[in-house]
C-alpha cells in the first residue's frame, strides 16, 4: 500500500472527509497538498500535515473559478509537485425544493461539485497520461444512486460524477491512469452532528452494519484507488456506507 514517492492533490482538505484522506494518503508516504478556500484554511492544512510528519502543504484554491484553478496548477508545476494522485473531493450544498429553488442554486452546486471536475482532471489527465501514470479518484455521495428530497441539484452533480468517472476511464486507461469514484453514504461529520438523537437512531436503523461512517473508512477507500494494489481497477465506484445503499 506504499505510496512513497507520489504526490497527492486532495481538494476540500481542511476538514471533514478531505481531511481525513489527506491524512491517510501521507500516513502511506505520499506527499500531500491539500486545498482550502481560504488562508486560514490551507495554514490549517499545512500545520496539520507538519504536526503528523507528513510532507506537503496546504493551497488556496476556489475549484469552481478557472483563473484559480490555472493559478494553482502553475504554482505546483513551478515547484515540481505536478499531482501523480488527484482526488476531487471539494463540494458544497444548496439544499432546496425544486420548485422553490433559484437558478443560483442551481448553478452554484453544479458548478463546484461537478464542473470542477472538468477544470481538475483536464489538467491532470494530460500530465498523467504523459507520464503513463496517475491516479483519479472523485468523491461521490450515495444519493447521486438513491435520489434525495431538496438536493435536486447535489444529486444530479454526484450522479454526473459517476458518468463523468466511467467515460473519462475510457479516455486515459491506455495510457495507464485510474479513474474511479467513492460514494461515501452517512459519514460523522458537521453536518450530522446537527441530527437530534431521534434522527441519528432512525437512520442508525436503515443501516445494515448498525452505525454511522467515519471520514476514516472513505479515506481507506480512496488509499487502496490510489494504491499499486488497485492497478486494474478502473471506471468503478466504491460505495462506503455500511450497505444503506447496495448498487
Amino acid at each position: 500500500m506504499s505510496l512513497t514517492g507520489e504526490i497527492a492533490l486532495v481538494t476540500g482538505a481542511s476538514r471533514g472527509i478531505g481531511q481525513a484522506i489527506a491524512l491517510a494518503l501521507g500516513s502511506q508516504g505520499a506527499t500531500v497538498v491539500g486545498t482550502a478556500t481560504t488562508d486560514n484554511g490551507a495554514s490549517g492544512v499545512t500545520r496539520l500535515l507538519t504536526e503528523r510528519g507528513i510532507k506537503g502543504h496546504g493551497e488556496i484554491l476556489n475549484v469552481a473559478d478557472n483563473e484559480s484553478v490555472d493559478a494553482l496548477f502553475s504554482r505546483l508545476g513551478t515547484d515540481t509537485l505536478f499531482p501523480t494522485i488527484l482526488v476531487n473531493n471539494a463540494g458544497m450544498t444548496r439544499d432546496n425544493l425544486l420548485s422553490r429553488m433559484k437558478e443560483e442554486e442551481w448553478d452554484s452546486v453544479i458548478n463546484t461539485n461537478l464542473t470542477s471536475l472538468y477544470r481538475m482532471c483536464r489538467v491532470c489527465a494530460r500530465s498523467m497520461s504523459k507520464a503513463r501514470k496517475g491516479r483519479i479518484i472523485n468523491i461521490t455521495s450515495i444519493v447521486g444512486a438513491t435520489g434525495n428530497p431538496g438536493q435536486t441539484n447535489y444529486c444530479a452533480a454526484k450522479a454526473g460524477i459517476v458518468g463523468f468517472t466511467k467515460a473519462l476511464a475510457r479516455e486515459v486507461g491506455a495510457r495507464g491512469v485510474t479513474v474511479n469514484a467513492v460514494a461515501p453514504g452517512l459519514i460523522d461529520t458537521d453536518l450530522v452532528a446537527k441530527l437530534s438523537p431521534q434522527q441519528r437512531e432512525m437512520i442508525i436503523n436503515q443501516i445494515p452494519l448498525g452505525r454511522i461512517g467515519y471520514a476514516e473508512d472513505v479515506a481507506a477507500a480512496v488509499v487502496y484507488l490510489a494504491s499499486p494494489g488497485a492497478t486494474y481497477v478502473t471506471g468503478e465506484t466504491l460505495h462506503v456506507n455500511g450497505g444503506m445503499y447496495m448498487g
